[in-house]
């Protein structure tokens, strides 16, 4: 009997950020935040009420206990966390820098050499395999490392194998892998994907599609045995106002879904909304018979929360998440405050 409604794999980071939007050359202070696309993802999906994990590895330290207590504080099972216990084990990390207009938010990151770069399929069980109903993964971790992107392949066919959806979220990084790269990789593995995530830019760069963005999600869907394509739309007004929606395509009733955008969130903290988008869609199927409707609403509305919220991690439960959809869904007034 299958334990998880979801798996992910992927890196788990410690960010560390300047108090007060302070400038990182001028900071004697940071504040620290446990995060990654992956843990993201899981941890969304858990807060809305599903059962999940995370695979990883993690340094055989107090920074790799400082991690997976918060992978635990996020209802998101450690089941399958590894542990590195070589001498030079080390978590990976980045600073980040918000902005306000002109200047834009920036990222340095310290992660080369991270445990996860010494992950190996051999430290995991084969029941594994069959424990979970869907496993997602992203480019992120495909581009890390010739190590993680070995093990995510392996990990791909093997759970495909067993029968679980196969969820991809490109989530292309410049500064780990060029275009043509992520191109080659990940068109090893489109065969094995139903969930497909990828922006329409990305399409565009990467794997150098054309035509309107109809044409493009169609193309993936006609060239692969991918079942539903998302593609998120991000207006950024300035680093603090964006607005947020996007599309998912159906490949079996050849239908498109999309909703009015979220118009102008006040934005706090947008790292980690591509993530909440997924976790959100994520759950809007698993927690339904593959329903785009309710994953295009349950997808936007977490990713506009989540732009309003510090840190990695999202923090929205069920409740509040209907309670926002609802309001965006409203025809007339709306409270402006819950009490």
């Amino acid at each position: 009997m299958e334990k998880f409604d979801l798996l992910t794999l992927g890196e788990v980071l410690l960010r560390l950020s300047p108090k007060e939007n302070k400038r990182i050359v001028r900071s004697t202070e940071f504040e620290s935040h446990v995060g990654g696309a992956e843990l993201n993802v899981a941890s969304g999906v858990s807060l809305l009420g599903l059962h999940t994990g995370i695979i990883s590895k993690l340094p055989a330290n107090a920074i790799g206990e400082l991690a997976r207590s918060k992978v635990r504080s996020m209802n998101v099972s450690d089941d399958y966390l590894v542990w590195d216990h070589t001498e030079d084990a080390r978590l990976g990390a980045y600073f980040y820098e918000s902005a306000t207009f002109p200047r834009k938010p920036q990222v340095v990151y310290d992660r080369k050499h991270s445990s996860i770069t010494r992950i190996s399929i051999d430290e995991f069980p084969e029941d594994m395999y069959k424990s979970t109903r869907c496993f997602h993964v992203s480019g992120i971790t495909l581009a890390l490392c010739p190590e993680a992107r070995t093990c995510a392949i392996e990990m791909i066919k093997r759970f495909k194998e067993a029968g679980a959806l196969i969820s991809f979220d490109v989530n292309f990084r410049l500064n780990l892998w060029t275009g043509a790269e992520a191109k080659a990789c990940i068109e090893q593995i489109l065969p094995y994907v139903d969930i497909f995530f990828c922006s329409e830019d990305t399409a565009r760069l990467t794997f150098l599609k054309e035509g309107s963005l109809e044409d493009i999600m169609r193309s993936f869907t006609a060239e692969y045995p991918i079942q539903i394509v998302a593609s998120t739309q991000r207006v950024v007004h300035s680093p603090k106002q964006h607005s947020f929606g996007s599309v998912i395509y159906e490949a079996k009733s050849d239908t498109f879904y999309t909703e009015q955008p979220y118009e102008k969130i006040d934005v706090v903290d947008r790292i980690g909304s591509g993530d909440a988008y997924c976790g959100g869609m994520l759950y809007g199927l698993l927690s339904s018979d593959m329903d785009c409707r309710k994953a295009l609403a349950f997808g936007n509305a977490c990713s506009a929360i989540k732009n309003t919220i510090p840190g990695d991690l999202p923090s929205s439960d069920l409740h509040e998440v209907e309670y926002v959809i609802a309001d965006h869904n409203a025809k007339g007034p709306v409270s402006e405050m819950n009490r």
